[in-house]
C-alpha cells in the first residue's frame, strides 16, 4: 500500500501483436495515442512508464524483464481489435508471473467489444469500457487516494467497480483532453521511418504524425464496432484545438506529413473548411491523406480547399457497387451515380484516390458480388481495396449472421482467421470469396502499366518490391484454400 506522499507506479502496454496469430499486417506501426492521451490526464497522480512490446519486438522474457525493472503498481494493457485479443490475455498473463502483486486492467476496443470475456480471465483485475482517459484516472485515485490495495491474491472483476467510480464513457468536450504525452515514448521512431507494411496510404513524407479529430458516427454501417465503441453522436473536436495539435506537432518534432485516422473528418463541412483554410493561414501546409474519407461529404469546394492544404491521397469508402446492397444491408447513404464524378474531380487536381469495397454479406447474391467488382473497375481509381465482410461482435452484421445462420462453421468453433472470410450462403462459401478477391484486386490494380507504376511510387517501393507483394497475397491466398481444405 502507497502511503500519501508517494505516486503510483503505472506501466502502460502495448502487447506484442504477433504474441497472436502473425502475419504482415501485425509489424505496422501503431503509435500509442491513446495510451498518451491517458498518461497526459493521470501523469500527475502516478509515475507512468509506456511499454510498447509491438515496436521493439520483444519476446516473453524481455517483456517480463522489463516490467521486472518497472515494478509497477498498476499495468494498463491497450488491446487495439479483437483480431489481437489474445496477445492482450498473452500480456496479462506474463504481467502476473513478472509482478504477481500489481493490478492487470485491460482496456481498448477489444474489451469494450468483449468484457464479458476479458473479465473470465484470472490475469485481469478490472475492464475499462469505452473511452478510458477519465475512467483510468478515476481508478488510479480510487487506488491511490479511496482505498488500500486489496491483499495478495484477492482479484477483483467487476465491471460495475469501474462504472460505479462515476465517470462517463464517453467525453463530450475532445477539446478538454490535453496533448498527447508523446514525451513517454521515443516518438521519432515511430514516425522517422516508413512502416515494414507497406500500402498506399503511406505518410507521404517523413517524420509525420496520426491525428483524430473527432469520435462518434452517426452512419452506423452494418460491419462497423465504432457506433458501440464510441457512440452515434458525432463529437468533433474544435477546428483550433485540431490545428494547435498540428502546429505543436510541427514545433515539437519537426513533422512534415499528416495522416489524418477520423471516420468523419468531413462530416461537418463548415469546420472541415476551417481546419483545411486554418493550415493555409497558419503556414502548417503539408502533405496529408485521410485514411476513411466518405466520399458524401464531398464537393468541389471542399476539394479545393483541401488540395491547396496539401491533400495527396483520399481513400473514400464505396463498400458495394449494389444500391441495394449499401441501402438494405449496409446501410451507408451514398448514391452510386454520383460517386465517380466525385472521385474524378479529385484525381484531376492531382489527388490520388483509392476506394474501399466489401463483398459477401448476408443476402447478397452472387451478381450482386460480381456488380461490385464491376463498379470497381469502372469507377477508374487509382487504387481499389477490396475487403470479405467480417463479422464482429455487436455490430449489425454479428446479428445478421445469426439471423440468417450465415457463420461459417469453423468460425462458429472458434477458429478465426481475420483476414479471410468467415460467412457463408446458399451463393457463395468463404473460399469463393477469398480467391475471387485476391485475383480481382490484382486485376483490376495492376492491368494498367501507368496505374502500377503509379501505385509503387505511393508505396515508396520499386516495380519489383511491388511484384513481390502482389506475388506473396496470391500465395497466401493459395496455401490459406489448402490450409482450410485439410482443415474439414
Amino acid at each position: 500500500m502507497k502511503n500519501k506522499h508517494s505516486k503510483l507506479k503505472v506501466a502502460l502496454v502495448v502487447p506484442n501483436f504477433s504474441w497472436c496469430e502473425w502475419d504482415l499486417n501485425s509489424r505496422w506501426h501503431f503509435i500509442p495515442y491513446n495510451l498518451c492521451l491517458i498518461a497526459a490526464v493521470s501523469r500527475e497522480l502516478a509515475e507512468i512508464t509506456i511499454v510498447d512490446a509491438n515496436l521493439k519486438d520483444m519476446n516473453d522474457e524481455m517483456f517480463i524483464s522489463e516490467l521486472k525493472r518497472i515494478s509497477p503498481d498498476i499495468i494498463g494493457i491497450t488491446v487495439l481489435m479483437d483480431q489481437y485479443g489474445p496477445a492482450g490475455h498473452y500480456a496479462a498473463k506474463l504481467s502476473k508471473l513478472a509482478c504477481p502483486d500489481s493490478k492487470v486492467i485491460i482496456g481498448g476496443v477489444y474489451a469494450t467489444m468483449n468484457p464479458e470475456k476479458v473479465i473470465l480471465d484470472n490475469n485481469v483485475d478490472y475492464v475499462v469500457i469505452g473511452e478510458g482517459e477519465y475512467v483510468f484516472k478515476k481508478l488510479l485515485q480510487h487506488f491511490a487516494e479511496k482505498y488500500p490495495f486489496p491483499s495478495k491474491g484477492v482479484c477483483y472483476k467487476l465491471c460495475s467497480e469501474v462504472i460505479n467510480l462515476g465517470c462517463a464513457d464517453r467525453i463530450d468536450d475532445l477539446d478538454s483532453l490535453p496533448l498527447p504525452a508523446y514525451d513517454l515514448i521515443d516518438y521519432p521512431k515511430y514516425v522517422a521511418e516508413l512502416p515494414l507494411r507497406r500500402s498506399v496510404d503511406m505518410p507521404p513524407e517523413l517524420p509525420y504524425a496520426r491525428i483524430l479529430t473527432s469520435r462518434g458516427c452517426p452512419v452506423g454501417c452494418v460491419f462497423c464496432q465504432v457506433e458501440s465503441i464510441s457512440g452515434k453522436k458525432f463529437r468533433p473536436r474544435s477546428s483550433s484545438s485540431v490545428l494547435d495539435e498540428i502546429e505543436w506537432m510541427k514545433d515539437h518534432y519537426g513533422i512534415k506529413s499528416l495522416i489524418f485516422d477520423d471516420d468523419n473528418l468531413f462530416l461537418n463541412k463548415k469546420r472541415a473548411m476551417e481546419i483545411f483554410s486554418g493550415m493555409i493561414e497558419r503556414g502548417i501546409v503539408m502533405p496529408w491523406v485521410s485514411i476513411a474519407t466518405a466520399v458524401f461529404c464531398l464537393d468541389d469546394e471542399l476539394l479545393d480547399v483541401m488540395k491547396e492544404s496539401g491533400c495527396e491521397y483520399i481513400d473514400i469508402a464505396i463498400e458495394s457497387g449494389s444500391q441495394r446492397v449499401l441501402k438494405k444491408v449496409i446501410g451507408k447513404p451514398i448514391d452510386l451515380t454520383k460517386v465517380s464524378d466525385i472521385a474524378g474531380k479529385a484525381k484531376k487536381k492531382g489527388i490520388f484516390v483509392a476506394a474501399n469495397f466489401v463483398i459477401g454479406f448476408p443476402t447478397e447474391t452472387w451478381q450482386e458480388i460480381r456488380q461490385t467488382i464491376k463498379f470497381a473497375e469502372d469507377i477508374d481509381v487509382d487504387y481499389i481495396k477490396l475487403f470479405v465482410a467480417i463479422p464482429l461482435p455487436h455490430t449489425k452484421l454479428w446479428q445478421l449472421c445469426v439471423e440468417t445462420e450465415t457463420f461459417k462453421k469453423s468460425f462458429q468453433e472458434g477458429k478465426v482467421r481475420w483476414n479471410y472470410g468467415q460467412i457463408e450462403t446458399d451463393q457463395f462459401s468463404a473460399n469463393d470469396l477469398t480467391i475471387l478477391r485476391a485475383y480481382e484486386w490484382d486485376r483490376i490494380n495492376f492491368t494498367d502499366s501507368n496505374k502500377t507504376a503509379r501505385t509503387a511510387e505511393r508505396m515508396k517501393i520499386s516495380l519489383e518490391e511491388l511484384w513481390k507483394i502482389r506475388r506473396g497475397n496470391l500465395n497466401s491466398v493459395i496455401e490459406h484454400i489448402n490450409t482450410d481444405k485439410s482443415h474439414n
